[in-house]
Order: structure tokens, then sequence, then C-alpha cells
């Protein structure tokens, strides 16, 4: 299956680190060979890189290893093609716009019975079960919310009670970004933790790569990284559970 990266931060961060890591998977260390993608965001606006090819064999993926775009909230994604063709418009993350803000969207799992599925105007430009399954949360949302709402906290619940119900049609375990709130939701593989004072190092598990965050932050950064599974081997991970889901903002927990 593909494998997702994450990041919510309450200050602009790179997150080079944790993306070297999380390329190895993609041909080198890893199965996940039919593609890769990741979305930055910087205020309202985002800006994604894609590619076809494996992550590990990118010369994209190695720009974006190299380049250290801060941002606030990060999405990416590492795909093993199960449900649609390999190709471009069906690489992760997908990005709709919704309330007048970019949403991004990535999963890892596999569903059956996704075509069924109501989308309603969010027509899919791919065939993945993934894009799908993001249109018919964009379409509900709307069904249920005329304007723009004004409890978030409200909105993410009720996105988690529609991840319920797509996680009866298979695995599905997600991000979603509206580049403000960053939501998980775990079916099987899912985990995360929170960097911030007292700093310490951290070493990269499919990488030789040690890097000290107390040279790279200052005692106010907050940073929370998520991702299918741990991309260190000195860190503590935090597991999420079947079911699960969990809400963050500026790298602060909130659900």
């Amino acid at each position: 299956m593909c494998e997702l990266l994450g990041m919510s931060a309450n200050v602009p961060t790179d997150i080079c680190f944790s993306f070297s890591g999380l390329m190895q998977r993609g041909g080198n260390t890893g199965p996940h060979t039919d593609g890769w993608g990741i979305t930055f965001y910087e205020g309202k606006g985002c800006r994604s890189f894609k590619d076809a090819q494996p992550a590990a064999e990118s010369k994209i993926a190695q720009l974006v290893q190299s380049y250290p775009i801060k941002s606030c909230a990060v999405i990416g994604h590492i795909r093993q093609a199960n449900r649609g063709g390999i190709c471009l418009e069906n690489t992760h993350p997908f990005t709709r716009e919704l309330w007048g803000r970019s949403w991004t969207f990535a999963h890892n799992g596999q569903l059956s019975g996704y075509k069924k599925l109501e989308v309603g105007d969010f027509t899919p430009v791919g065939d993945t079960d993934s894009e799908r399954a993001f249109c018919f949360i964009l379409n509900a949302l709307t069904a249920k919310y005329r304007r723009k709402p004004g409890n978030m906290s409200a909105v993410f619940k009720y996105i988690a009670s529609l991840c319920d119900q797509l996680r009866e049609l298979g695995v599905y375990n997600m991000l979603l970004t509206d580049g403000d709130y960053l939501m998980a939701y775990c079916s099987n593989n899912l985990h995360w933790l929170t960097r911030k004072a007292p700093f310490g190092e951290a070493v990269l598990k499919d990488q030789d790569w040690q890097l000290d965050f107390k040279q790279e932050t200052t005692p106010n950064d907050v940073v929370t990284v998520f991702a299918t599974q741990p991309l260190t081997t000195n860190e503590s991970w935090h597991k999420m559970q079947p079911g699960e889901f969990t809400l963050f903002r500026q790298g602060q927990q909130l659900i």
C-alpha cells in the first residue's frame, strides 16, 4: 500500500529531513514505486510537486529534498498503485477549492464499491478510489453546510463520521488539510509525533542522516509530523488506533 507524510507547525518549517526518509521508501527501501507527491502551504496559497516516477529515482523529488521550502502545513504521499493506472492524474495528494481555501487530501489503503460514492459536482480527474473518496467528502460538506461554517472543530468531527463510512469499504488511512487545520484518520497504520522544546537529535530509519533539532529550532517551535510508519529510530511515535481521528493546528493537538 501507499505511505503518507504530513506536518503541522506553528512556524514555517521545512520538511526536508522527513521527506528524505520517505522518498527512500519509494523504490529503495520500500516498494512504493508508482509515483509520489507533496503539497506545501504558504498562507492561503499552496504549491505541489508530483511525479509518476519512483520517488527514490525522481529528479523532482531530489529538488524537494534539497530545497528547504518552509511551511506550516504539508501533506505528502508515495504510491503503490492498487486502484487506477500509474499516471500523473492519479498521483496524490489531491487539491480542490472549498469555502475559499485549497483543501489537500492523501489516502493510504484500498476501497471496494467506491464508484457508488456520491460526488455531486466534484468530479474526479483520475480514476482512483482515493480521489473519489475525497470528492465524496467535499460533496457531503457542501450538502451539510450551505456557507462556510464558523466552528471548524465540528466540521472535522463530521468529516470523521464520513471517514467511518469510507472505512466500511476497506482500508482507509487519510490526511486532510485546508492549510490551517490538519486532520488524520486511521484505519490500520498511521503514526505521529510532536517535536518541541527541549529538542533533541533524530535518526532516520531509511537513510544515514542524523539531525540535531536544537540547532534548527527556537524554544517556541512546535512541529508535529505524521507518517504511515515511523521515520526515525530513536523517537517515540504515537500509533493511532483503528477508527481514531485527530486534529492539529499549528502543531498543537485539538482533538
